[in-house]
């Protein structure tokens, strides 16, 4: 069995020779390659070749297009400022009034010079490279987790209460703009989308449902309709949106080490859904021994028995990890005496 086999497998819970391995790879794969966060989230083909490296050296079993959420930003005329070795970001907001938002135009995403043909060239490099043996995702934030990008997260949360209307018509907007980025990446090979709408973890249970799960939904038929598979990955505090997250028609789920892991086992298995985490980063890899962070992923797998399940921390990876921990976190699927189901 393959990478790529495997991973399918354990979303379509089939029998698999192992748990696949799947952590999310961005300072990570930069620092292994040898270049600065703003080489590999300004360059299509060195995000690509950090990936297929990493994949090389450790036989991850997926493989994903992702350096930072401002891809649709910077395409919708946003000022961007790229660091040396931080993710990019926004300048200032883009969106204020509803007058900001008359203004905006839908990305052109194939333009040569769009941050969205970058991210797609990214995908297309995997694709070609290492599509057949491993799992290659795309990325795209998911409206909700846009808006704040273009708004700014805290002038976001307050236009929910004070401006729902604008709220929801930005929403509106943007979840076009996200359906055609999924949809230049399927095209470009992807067999799966990863979405990412971490910012959602702020919000009530009911605010969730008005605001984040509607767009999800949207995002996530059109990517099926495309053919291909998305993954759903909100960090932070996401056990009481679990019961809700289920209806957002994602077929992988992405669980923090801030969730309990057996209400996020017990919320997807009843729901027939595969998800995937959830070691802490910093505590299970970052300041962990080898042998510390093996122990804490085997428990973790010891606790999925029978559950569609991938093992990967609960978000990135950080760079600082050494590769002795990491590698370590990788095999430990080889060296559980239970196996995979």
């Amino acid at each position: 069995m393959n990478s790529k086999e495997r991973c399918l497998a354990s979303i379509q819970g089939a029998p698999v020779d192992r748990v696949p391995v799947f952590p999310l790879l961005m300072s990570f794969s930069a620092d292994r390659l040898g270049v600065s966060y703003r080489q590999f989230a300004s360059h299509g083909h060195i995000m690509a070749e950090a990936q297929l490296k990493v994949r090389q050296a450790f036989g991850v079993d997926a493989i994903t297009a992702c350096s930072d959420a401002f891809r649709i930003s910077a395409d919708l005329g946003g000022e961007m400022v790229y660091p040396e070795d931080k993710p990019p970001y926004l300048a200032k907001p883009l969106v204020r009034s509803e007058h900001d938002l008359r203004n905006l135009k839908r990305p052109h995403g194939f333009r040569p010079e769009s941050r969205m043909a970058d991210r797609t060239l990214a995908v297309g490099e995997m694709v070609q490279a290492a599509g057949d043996e491993c799992l290659v995702l795309g990325w795209v934030d998911m409206p909700f987790a846009e808006a704040c990008s273009v708004c700014g997260v805290s002038e976001f949360l307050l236009m929910l209460v004070d401006q729902p209307r604008l709220a929801h018509q930005l929403l509106d907007f943007l979840t076009e703009a996200v359906i055609d980025f999924c949809l230049m990446q399927v095209e470009a090979g992807a067999p799966m989308i990863g979405a990412g709408d971490a910012a959602a973890s702020l919000i009530s249970a009911r605010m969730y449902r008005q605001f984040a799960l509607p767009y999800e939904q949207r995002v996530c038929e059109a990517v099926h309709q495309a053919g291909a598979l998305v993954k759903l990955h909100i960090c932070g505090k996401t056990g009481h949106l679990l019961a809700d997250m289920v209806f957002s028609g994602a077929d992988l789920f992405n669980v923090d080490h801030l969730v309990k892991f057996s209400a996020a086992r017990e919320v997807y298995t009843r729901a027939g859904k595969c998800f995937k985490g959830n070691l802490d980063p910093v505590a299970d890899m970052l300041q962990a021994s080898s042998e510390t962070c093996a122990a804490r992923a085997i428990e973790c797998l010891r606790l999925a028995q029978g559950a569609r399940y991938m093992l990967s921390p609960g978000c990135e990876v950080p760079a600082a990890v050494t590769d002795e921990v990491f590698q370590a976190f990788c095999e430990a699927p080889e060296h559980d005496p239970i196996k995979a189901q």
